[in-house]
């Protein structure tokens, strides 16, 4: 039949620096609706951490920020962490 092709090689230039060449294929099977197969799509790009890494690079995000923002996930972690271990 036909397939999707995403690809993120990133024509603009300063994608280049973020992303690396990679594709993304969904083969729609026979008699499938183009919705089920839009949705495979999206769970293989959630699988990846795609979507999570083009928001997460979307704008600069300064190295104590960086430091800032593990620090806090983290101590949130941690904490889920001992709550489940005193129950």
């Amino acid at each position: 039949m036909g397939k999707f092709l995403l690809d993120l090689s990133g024509k603009s230039g300063l994608m280049d620096l973020f992303l690396p060449i990679m594709s993304i294929e969904v083969r729609i099977r026979r008699g499938e609706p183009v919705e089920r197969a839009l949705r495979r799509l999206k769970k293989k790009l959630d699988r990846e951490g795609v979507i999570r890494d083009v928001r997460a690079k979307r704008y600069f995000e300064k190295p104590c920020e960086i430091r800032r923002r593990k620090k806090k996930m983290a101590k949130f972690n941690n904490y889920l962490r001992l709550k489940r271990e005193n129950r």
